[in-house]
């Protein structure tokens, strides 16, 4: 079952975010406390787990959840299948799908040891309904018809 190994903040946006295990999601505004908060309609960023352990894996650097400024990391789902518009349950909370990625020539804040993902791999939602979110919560993804 798909569920949230990471809830990560960074007080500034030029710093990496740390998993802080537990968090508020407010609707219209992200992450309670999170240097991205508040700046656009990309309240919250995600990242499939997995992606972190390739690019460890490629690169012999030693990323954990946060190290690429993602807000939630999630294990056990396959993330390049949501589209935008999706929504999708963390928690008790709702986040709906905004963007898919980055544009590479959009400003990145942060990199970890000269390497950015988000731009190719992260999911970016707005907060519909708001809540606590920690390690564990589960993840429902929309269900596809074939």
């Amino acid at each position: 079952m798909a569920h949230v190994i990471a809830v990560c903040k960074s007080d500034r946006r030029t710093d990496p975010k740390v998993d802080i295990g537990e968090g508020v999601l407010r609707a219209g505004y992200g992450l309670e406390g999170d240097a991205h908060a508040g700046l656009s309609e990309r309240e919250v960023a995600l990242l499939d787990a997995a992606r972190i352990k390739e690019i460890n894996a490629a690169y012999g650097i030693d990323a954990v959840p946060g190290s690429f400024a993602e807000n939630l990391t999630i294990a056990g789902a396959d993330l390049t299948a949501l589209r935008v518009g999706d929504v999708l349950q963390v928690g008790r909370t709702k986040l709906e799908v905004v963007q898919l990625g980055k544009p590479l020539s959009a400003a990145h804040t942060y990199n970890f040891r000269g390497h950015s993902i988000l731009p190719k791999y992260g999911i970016f939602c707005r907060v519909l309904e708001g809540g606590t979110v920690q390690h564990g919560d589960p993840v429902i993804l929309p269900e596809r018809s074939a």
